[in-house]
C-alpha cells in the first residue's frame, strides 16, 4: 500500500523546533521590552501570555516552570521600576499558570486517546484492508487508500486481491458514508469475497454471496436514519493466461486502461445492482470481457478520486489526468496519482479514496 491514513506532510525540524520554543521566546521579547521602555507602556502585564501559549504544546511540569520563570522576572522588573502594579500582574501570572498546567494535562490525556484510537484503527485496516503482494505471477497490483477522517484512518472503501484457480480476481468497492460507521459493512464485504473468490467459478455468483453478506449485515447492525446502507463495488478477474479482464461492476465507477498513451473507459454495457439494492431491484448481473495486453496500465478507483475538487470547485480531471501518464510501474502510478490529487485539492479530500493499479507484464 502507498499510504494509508491522511495525506502525511513531512515535518521541517528548524522551524518545528522556533515553534516549540516560542513560549520562550516570547518571555524574553516581553521582558526585554518591559526593561527597555517606559514603565507606562507596563509590558510586563503581556507575561501571563507565555505560560498561556506553553500550554498548547508543553507538558505540565515545563509550562508551570515557564509561569515561574514569568513570576520571576515580574519580581525583579518591579525592583528596577517599583510603580508597575506588580501585585496585579503577579497575581494574573500564578492564575494563568494554574489554568495553563491544567489545560496542559487535558490536552495531553486527549492526545493519548486519540493514539490509542488510532491504533486500533490501524488494527482493523489490516484486518479490512490486508497487505497484498505485489505481484500475482505474471500480474504487478498496487494499492493506494486515503481515509477522509483523519482520525479513523479507515472508511467505507475498501479492495480486495486474491489467486484463485480460475484467475486473479479483484475487488474494489464504497460503502455509503465514511469513517468508522462505514468499517463493519466494509469488512462483511470484504471477507465474504475472500471466500466466495476462492469457491465459484461464476462471478455473478460471487457477486450474488457479496450481496448477501452485505444484507446480513445490515440486518444486523441497522444504519442510523432513514437512509439504506449500500455499496457500490466492481470485481474483476484476469485469467492466469492474460489477454482480457472480466469485469461485474455493481454501479461503480469503471475503470480506466492506458495502452500507449490511448486510454479506455471500461464501461459495462449493462450495469449490475448495488450491493443492498439486489433484492429490491431484481439480481441481474452482468459480465463484461475486455482486451488486456501485456505492458497495459490499469486503474480501478472510488468515486473520492473522481470527486475531489480544487477550491473553485472543479472536479480532478482523472480521465486527462491518466491519459497523460507515460508507461509505468504501479506504485509509480499511484504515487503520482496520490502526489497530484494533494495538490489539486490543497490537502484537503472530503471523501475516502481507495485505489488499485494493475499492469500485465510479458509471460
Amino acid at each position: 500500500m502507498i499510504e494509508s491514513g491522511r495525506p502525511r506532510l513531512r515535518r521541517r525540524y528548524g522551524p518545528w523546533r522556533l515553534v516549540r520554543l516560542s513560549p520562550v521566546i516570547l518571555t524574553v521579547v516581553i521582558a526585554s521590552l518591559a526593561y527597555a521602555t517606559p514603565p507606562e507602556m507596563a509590558f510586563s502585564r503581556l507575561l501571563p501570555a507565555a505560560p498561556a501559549l506553553a500550554a498548547a504544546m508543553w507538558p505540565v511540569l515545563p509550562t508551570v516552570l515557564l509561569g515561574t520563570v514569568c513570576l520571576i522576572l515580574m519580581v525583579g522588573l518591579s525592583l528596577v521600576f517599583p510603580d508597575l502594579g506588580t501585585w496585579w500582574t503577579v497575581a494574573g501570572i500564578i492564575a494563568v499558570t494554574v489554568a495553563a498546567a491544567y489545560g496542559s494535562h487535558v490536552r495531553l490525556q486527549r492526545e493519548r486517546t486519540l493514539f490509542h484510537v488510532r491504533l486500533v484503527a490501524d488494527a482493523a485496516q489490516q484486518v479490512v484492508l490486508s497487505p497484498m503482494p505485489r505481484r500475482f505471477r505474471n500480474i504487478e497490483i498496487e494499492s493506494l487508500y486515503l481515509a477522509a477522517a483523519a482520525e479513523a484512518r479507515i472508511g467505507g472503501d475498501f479492495y480486495e486481491v486474491v489467486d484463485t484457480p480460475f484467475g486473479v480476481r479483484l475487488l474494489i468497492g464504497d460503502v455509503r458514508g465514511k469513517g468508522l460507521p462505514a468499517v463493519g459493512a466494509a469488512a462483511a464485504i470484504v471477507n465474504a469475497f475472500r471466500e466466495a473468490a476462492y469457491g465459484e467459478i461464476d462471478m455473478v455468483n460471487v457477486a450474488r454471496r457479496l450481496d448477501a453478506s452485505s444484507m446480513r449485515y445490515n440486518a444486523a447492525f441497522p444504519p442510523e436514519g432513514p437512509m439504506e446502507r449500500f455499496a457500490t463495488a466492481l470485481l474483476a478477474e484476469i485469467p492466469h493466461g492474460g489477454g482480457r479482464i472480466n469485469i461485474l461492476n455493481c454501479g461503480h465507477p469503471p475503470p480506466l486502461l492506458l495502452n500507449r498513451r490511448e486510454l479506455r473507459v471500461l464501461e459495462s454495457v449493462t450495469p449490475s445492482p448495488l450491493l443492498s439494492l439486489a433484492e429490491l431491484i431484481g439480481d441481474h448481473y452482468n459480465v463484461d470481457t475486455f482486451d488486456l495486453a501485456p505492458g497495459d496500465l490499469l486503474l480501478l478507483y472510488t468515486d473520492g478520486i473522481a470527486e475531489a475538487r480544487a477550491r473553485d470547485g472543479e472536479f480532478f480531471p482523472l480521465a486527462a489526468w491518466m491519459r497523460r501518464q507515460p508507461p509505468t510501474p504501479p506504485r509509480e502510478l499511484l504515487a503520482a496519482l496520490h502526489r497530484d490529487l494533494v495538490r489539486y485539492s490543497r490537502g484537503r479530500l472530503d471523501d475516502d479514496i481507495a485505489a488499485l493499479a494493475v499492469r500485465l507484464r510479458e509471460p
